[in-house]
């Protein structure tokens, strides 16, 4: 089949190498001018997210990730109050994504190719482009993430919620970090849960995909409550001025807010976490919104990732579900294909047989 997708994230690329690798003629579609970027955020590796860098490309996925080998809670002095062996692995978005691309190819691979509209027949969908072109082809698939156009047409009554809270997000060179910091958070993942909030910490590779302990980032997520209204407005309008609905990148939190989350961090976050957050140069917010539909498969076109479903709690799983998404896919298609190959070759018997007989 000729097969379009739109979204060119780390969910849109695995589907695209595994329909690709089915013998599907596959290109991605991707609104962004320049190569995708979340500036080294953090990301669980589970065996979902990295089971086609290993099985299909060949990758040694200790290149590419960091293993830690305990989980680990902390209360406000410090102490640790549980610790249990257990095997976590961590990546960078940035590393995942760019070791997926380069194994794709950047032949059917298209930057500013937004997708404005789409309709499909029986036979086929068709893409319309911002720039005015149109792509015909058997199937569509949407990860376009939680804004997703496809989404919106196809379900019109399932709209984001906002969930009443933000991510917010950072890393720091171990470089620039106390020897402490390295010795006690770079061998796991480390909680601190306080009332109605939680932080958690983890190394990931640095923005060269480096590993070795030296040269990796401290990173850390914390889950923070914002009214909606005036408040969550306030911290979404960036340093120039602008609101943002879904994020904010490193660089544009406005000062204000800056200082603020870091002053939250003196008061609410044992000093070995609150030196990391006050420690990172650029913050950044990621809004955190509740998607549900009903079904994922419209026709010719279907859903895959954020596009689809926004799965919470949180479990460091988002990357590893919309891959998972991407196998699912294609394990479906090729279920398809099967049931129809034997339908023809019944058929064909059937043909025969009346002959013969």
């Amino acid at each position: 089949m000729k097969v379009s997708i739109v979204g060119g994230s780390i969910g849109g690329l695995t589907a695209a190498c595994l329909l690709r690798d089915a013998g599907h003629q596959v290109s991605i579609y991707e609104r962004s001018a320049v190569r995708l970027e979340q500036r080294g955020a953090g990301i669980g590796f589970l065996p979902a997210s990295y089971r086609y860098l290993q099985t299909r490309a060949a990758l040694d996925i200790e290149k590419i990730s960091v293993e830690t080998n305990h989980i680990r809670y902390l209360d406000k002095e410090c102490k640790v109050v549980h610790d249990a062996r257990h095997q976590y692995r961590f990546s960078s978005w940035n590393t995942v994504y760019a070791s997926t691309l380069a194994h794709f190819g950047a032949d059917q691979y298209h930057l500013d190719s937004e997708v404005v509209d789409f309709s499909q027949s029986s036979d086929d969908v068709s893409i319309s482009l911002k720039d005015g072109r149109s792509i015909t082809s058997d199937l569509l698939v949407g990860a376009d993430g939680i804004g997703s156009l496809l989404r919106d047409r196809l379900v019109p009554s399932s709209k984001s919620q906002y969930a009443g809270y933000v991510a917010w997000r950072g890393m720091v060179p171990e470089s620039e970090l106390s020897s402490e910091i390295i010795e006690r958070l770079g061998d796991a993942i480390t909680y601190f849960v306080y009332p109605n909030s939680h932080i958690l910490v983890y190394p990931i590779p640095d923005h060269e995909g480096r590993v070795t302990a030296g040269n990796r980032l401290i990173n850390f997520v914390w889950y923070c409550n914002y009214q909606h209204g005036d408040e969550f407005n306030n911290l979404m309008t960036d340093k120039y001025g602008a609101l943002r609905e879904v994020s904010i990148p490193p660089g544009f939190v406005s000062k204000h807010n800056v200082e603020q989350v870091k002053l939250m961090a003196l008061r609410c976050l044992p000093k070995l976490l609150s030196d990391l957050v006050v420690a990172t140069v650029e913050p950044f917010v990621q809004v955190i919104y509740d998607v549900d539909i009903d079904q994922m498969a419209f026709g010719r076109v279907c859903l895959i990732g954020d596009a689809g479903i926004v799965v919470r709690p949180h479990a460091a799983a988002g990357t590893a579900k919309a891959a998972a998404d991407g196998w699912a896919l294609a394990e479906a298609i090729e279920n398809i294909r099967f049931c129809l190959r034997h339908l023809m070759f019944g058929k064909l018997l059937n043909l025969l047989s009346q002959k013969i007989f």
